[in-house]
């Protein structure tokens, strides 16, 4: 543990000693047009880190499915800044648990567990701006049903609902205007955004209109035909969620009830517990209990969720 920290120390006074030599070379290239900055300094600093560690200009595919997460759930963040925030976790809550308890094992599961949370915290954000954007999605294709029986194109009604919206459809309309102002065709900006966007009902929208485009037909009786659809498969989707709301409370009892209990007799009676965490058959029990608590949890949550 140590051996992290001084690591962690160390990168710090290498990163800031690199800030203030870069710093000080442009000042003295400059001379007096250019002023001392810090700021600039720890950009350069972080430009030549992020160059080290990439090695090359190519990105991986790790990386892009990264940033490709990152802007779904709307997180202006560049990859190589929630990786670093990952270990940054990781550190602090390794550190904290050995602080806390003087254990390596723990110390270990802290770690991990840091590195975690971000990801979870990540595809939390992510779910609910889905979500929220289905619940847009059928207003803003009514708005374009609209927009084409008044005689609008669809880049025009996708124009209109972009001013007319609010995110998270704001930014996704408008970056799909924004790839089509840039050179890319209608279909092509359609087929990205699909990509982008993990939404059901955005593909079945997406494959209507190009389809559509290619073979012709009424644009606005097809996607009105799409938005009664969506809603009614909403309607289906809230109906299972009230039917399996009970089964999946029971999930999370069952998973929290050991947390919770262990958690009451070490307040009643430390000693008592203790053992568990300080004997081999006791560490044994409580990562078998761990583990089948997960895949019980994990098995609850397969059998109440529902496609539709």
């Amino acid at each position: 543990m140590k051996l992290i920290l001084f690591s962690s120390l160390f990168l710090t006074i290498f990163l800031l000693f690199l800030a203030i030599a870069v710093s000080v070379k442009n000042k003295e290239q400059d001379g007096d047009k250019n002023k001392f900055s810090l700021r600039d300094g720890l950009k350069e600093a972080n430009r030549r880190l992020t160059l080290l560690l990439t090695k090359n200009k190519k990105k991986s595919k790790k990386k892009n499915n990264l940033e490709q997460e990152l802007s779904v759930a709307g997180i202006p963040v560049k990859p190589e800044e929630f990786i670093a925030f990952q270990w940054i976790a990781a550190i602090f809550l390794a550190g904290l648990l050995h602080l806390i308890t003087g254990n390596v094992l723990f110390s270990v599961l802290g770690g991990a567990i840091g590195y975690m949370i971000p990801k979870f915290w990540l595809k939390r954000k992510q779910r609910i701006r889905v979500e929220q954007f289905n619940q847009v999605l059928p207003g803003m294709i009514t708005s374009m049903v609209g927009s084409l029986r008044a005689g609008f194109s669809l880049p025009q009604s996708l124009a209109m609902v972009a001013e007319e919206s609010y995110s998270p459809l704001k930014e996704e309309v408008e970056l799909v205007l924004k790839k089509m102002r840039y050179g890319a065709t209608m279909e092509e900006a359609l087929l990205e955004w699909k990509d982008r966007m993990p939404s059901e009902d955005l593909s079945l929208m997406v494959e209507a209109v190009i389809i559509q485009r290619q073979v012709g037909g009424n644009l606005a009786y097809l996607l009105n035909k799409i938005v009664e659809t969506i809603r009614e498969r909403g309607k289906i989707q809230n109906q299972i969620k009230t039917l399996t709301a009970q089964g999946r409370l029971s999930g999370m009892i069952i998973s929290l009830l050991p947390v919770g209990l262990g958690f009451v007799i070490f307040l009643i009676n430390p000693e008592y517990i203790t053992t568990l965490f300080t004997n081999p058959i006791g560490m044994f029990m409580l990562g078998a209990g761990l583990i089948g608590g997960i895949i019980g949890f994990v098995l609850i949550r397969k059998i109440t969720t529902i496609e539709v």
